[in-house]
């Protein structure tokens, strides 16, 4: 993780791309009301999401451990 903490350009871009790529699966899967296919779809789009955030808290974490 230290290699995208040293490039923001990187940074930047995969959590963006996590962003949008999360935004996409939840709302697609939001379309396919009442099918598993489209609740599965949703939960990996929430996934993404929380990587997307992951990525952009982990210059910030905690470092006394």
């Amino acid at each position: 993780m230290n290699f995208i903490n040293d490039n923001p350009v990187l940074r930047v871009a995969s959590i963006l791309l996590c962003f949008v790529g999360g935004l996409v699966l939840v709302f697609t899967g939001w379309q396919q009301t009442g099918e598993l296919g489209g609740l599965i779809q949703m939960l990996i789009g929430v996934g993404v999401l929380l990587v997307a955030l992951a990525i952009y808290n982990y210059p910030y974490r905690d470092r006394r451990k």
